[in-house]
């Protein structure tokens, strides 16, 4: 019996198959009972086990297979971003910005570094405070009042709103396809994901109305850039969002508009003048560099508080020094221009290869951001196994899924820093993958 699930209620059986995990006594891929099987055993309700088995689905303990019955998930690594460290391939799937575009902070470090800041000063240096405030305020409607928080970067921010503000197994509408560090952030918090679809102009309206009506207490949304698909926010989309959102103004709504500072596109906000539960977090990762792990959150009065309370001085603040050092860069006018060119360099670099796709046969538009949403008319992960035979290491569109397998008829791809003869070979060695796939097709 002591390998065995028991309870009386959907929590209580959750817990005991968490338990039987923890005690390997169930092992990666194991099945769990029939609904109606272990219900008739522990002589409760179908539906308590339903909900029990729910439980466990959202907080990524099992997974569902249709006829294959629910069994313990494989805690395989999840994908991440960055570079395949163990590839020989040209990786093209890395979402990296270019490192020749990344401001040398050699200069500005040797000017910020001075007196140490000591325990029970201030979390936020005051004249990073004071640019950032300017640059916030011209984002944000002027009805809202906010305050201001500093957090080890964009992710960090995400998972601090979402713990302030929501309890385990809470819903939380994510777009669909989705950028990974929200998924993961999502999943690992034990929030239930809502996929709301995203389309060329943004986050869909259909979409955040059946995730409201399905009880979201939180959306994360990316008005510009949007991770993987380089979709924005058009002014008629956001205008048409935050219609929708007016009757929801307690829903927390979280702003990601990580690439502010590179963009080519306008900022248009769906956080409406009248709602109450809002943020949004700018980062300057992807401008200064991942390692400047650093971000700028305004929020609601209320939720600024309450971050404030799970950043304490010496403790988790964020370093006065890479404070400072963001200051020193964000405020010289040779790096403001340097930033301006790196954007206008991913913008039309990505414009070009789409263009050289669509000569190859392979239709393409570049959105804004770092990489290329491409679709193609077969599976993508045949194409990214062809690809590899030819050299590259392309990311297939299932990495970034929420709902269904759309996404796996798309690529995503890095190419801003390919030359130019690499980005012709590499657009021609993909037509001609999308060729092969195509003919293997037919002859199916």
């Amino acid at each position: 019996m002591d390998d065995e699930i028991v309870g009386g209620t959907a929590t209580e059986i959750a817990e005991s198959v968490r338990r039987l995990l923890d005690r390997g006594a169930l092992s990666p891929g194991d099945a769990l009972p029939p609904v109606r099987a272990l219900a008739d055993r522990l002589h409760v309700n179908r539906n308590t086990v339903v909900a029990a088995y729910g439980q466990l689905t959202r907080a990524g303990v099992v997974v569902t297979r249709g006829r294959g019955g629910t069994r313990i998930a494989d805690r395989a690594p999840v994908a991440q971003e960055g570079y395949a460290s163990d590839s020989v391939l040209r990786d093209v799937g890395t979402g990296n910005p270019d490192p020749d575009l990344i401001p040398d902070p050699s200069a500005a470090l040797a000017r910020v570094a001075g007196r140490p800041v000591l325990y029970g000063e201030p979390v936020i240096d005051p004249d990073l405070a004071e640019w950032a405030n300017g640059w916030m305020r011209d984002a944000v409607d002027a009805a809202l009042p906010f305050g201001l928080t500093i957090t080890s970067g964009a992710s960090d921010a995400i998972e601090r709103l979402l713990a302030q503000a929501l309890t385990r197994d809470d819903a939380v509408g994510l777009e669909d396809p989705c950028f990974l560090a929200s998924i993961h952030t999502v999943r690992l918090g034990g929030y239930r994901p809502v996929a709301i679809p995203v389309d060329d102009e943004g986050m869909t309206v259909p979409g955040l109305r059946a995730a409201l009506a399905d009880g979201v207490r939180a959306v994360v949304c990316t008005p510009r850039a949007q991770n993987p698909t380089g979709a924005s926010l058009s002014a008629r989309r956001a205008a048409d969002l935050r219609a929708v959102l007016a009757d929801h103004p307690y829903v927390l709504v979280i702003e990601d508009d990580h690439f502010a500072m590179l963009s080519t596109r306008p900022h248009h906000s769906l956080i409406g003048p009248g709602h109450r539960r809002w943020a949004l977090v700018r980062s300057v990762s992807k401008s200064l560099g991942p390692d400047m792990c650093l971000a700028v959150t305004a929020s609601d009065p209320r939720t600024a508080e309450r971050l404030a309370m799970r950043l304490t001085p010496g403790t988790t603040w964020v370093s006065h020094l890479l404070q400072r050092l963001t200051h020193a860069l964000v405020t010289d006018e040779d790096v403001l221009t340097g930033i301006a060119e790196a954007g206008a360099h991913y913008a039309d670099r990505n414009a070009e290869f789409a263009r050289r796709l669509t000569f190859h046969g392979v239709p393409a538009v570049a959105g804004d951001g770092l990489n290329l949403w491409v679709r193609v008319p077969v599976p993508a992960r045949g194409v990214t196994e062809r690809l590899m035979r030819r050299g590259w290491l392309a990311r297939p569109g299932d990495e970034f899924v929420l709902s269904d397998d759309d996404a796996s008829w798309h690529l995503r791809l890095t190419v801003h820093d390919l030359d130019d003869e690499d980005a012709e070979q590499l657009a021609a060695d993909l037509a001609a993958a999308v060729r092969a796939g195509d003919a293997l097709r037919k002859v199916g």
